[in-house]
């Protein structure tokens, strides 16, 4: 049980992710034609995409020609928040009309999600909140749950043209397989601080700070025991999490040295980058 100390600020969140894709032009061809993403700055080898309007990285793609996906702990799903139902409804519109294979559509109580895989297969999920207010709980607890979710109550929101992906929209959460819950339990929140906000759900935990539904998600449905993700392969590079201040960084960076784990100076988006017991990469940003 982690003590006030350990536990991260109420307002930290989650920054970009970002993606190591062996096919960079295809991944730009998905993120901004069907997604929607605007391309921040460009370079031979990697792009930075935002939303609609805004100057702040979501998303951050780079090389890797050549590499070739194993079964690996790493990305179970990205999950980019959006700012309304209603923006949840023209994206989902929008996808139906643009032929995207949308692979699931799920009401989780706490937020309304679809589902889909990017060219390469990374997992995405672009999801709208529900009011705080009317998250469900059960003796106290929150209760998260999956259900099938009301597409035509959904798409009933708003007719609007789609637009790109309209400004405001961020990463909610990331949902990663690991090889041992536990293992990832002791690193995520009692180290990084995060806190256990649902245990119940079959083969998964979730985490988050500030009390909401969850930043992190981890599963182990792909099997206990899975190797680690490997460095040169594609998919998750390392996701971002952003503390208030650097204050929060650093106290940050002193639990995890403190506890044995990797910490090295991130030169280009600034920082520090860390590797959960996986090898998954956490940025920690302020």
């Amino acid at each position: 049980m982690e003590t006030s100390s350990r536990m991260l600020p109420a307002a930290t969140s989650l920054g970009p992710v970002a993606l190591a894709v062996a096919d960079l032009a295809a991944a730009l061809g998905f993120y901004r034609d069907v997604l929607g993403f605007q391309v921040a700055r460009r370079s031979e080898d990697e792009i930075i995409l935002c939303a609609t309007g805004s100057p702040s990285a979501v998303l951050i793609l780079s090389a890797a020609p050549g590499a070739r996906r194993r079964p690996t702990a790493g990305l179970y799903h990205f999950a980019l928040l959006l700012p309304t139902r209603a923006d949840l409804a023209r994206a989902v519109r929008h996808l139906i009309g643009a032929g995207a294979a949308i692979e699931g559509a799920s009401d989780h109580g706490v937020s309304e999600a679809v589902y889909l895989h990017d060219p390469e297969g990374n997992g995405i999920e672009l999801y709208a909140d529900r009011p705080r207010e009317r998250w469900p709980t059960r003796d106290g607890r929150l209760a998260m749950g999956t259900t099938a979710l009301d597409l035509e109550d959904l798409l009933a929101q708003d007719a609007r043209p789609w637009e790109g992906m309209p400004q405001g929209t961020g990463i909610g959460h990331v949902h990663l397989r690991v090889a041992d819950l536990a293992r990832s339990e002791r690193f995520y929140a009692g180290v990084l601080g995060f806190q256990v906000t649902v245990r119940g759900y079959p083969g998964a935990l979730f985490l988050s700070a500030g009390g909401y539904h969850h930043h992190i998600g981890l599963n182990i449905w792909a099997g206990t025991g899975i190797p680690p993700r490997d460095p040169q392969g594609p998919g998750l590079r390392y996701f971002t999490v952003r503390l208030p201040d650097r204050a929060d960084a650093l106290a940050a960076r002193r639990r995890l040295q403190a506890a044995g784990a990797p910490v090295a100076e991130a030169g280009g988006p600034g920082g520090w980058l860390t590797q959960d017991p996986d090898g998954i990469g956490v940025l920690l940003a302020w």
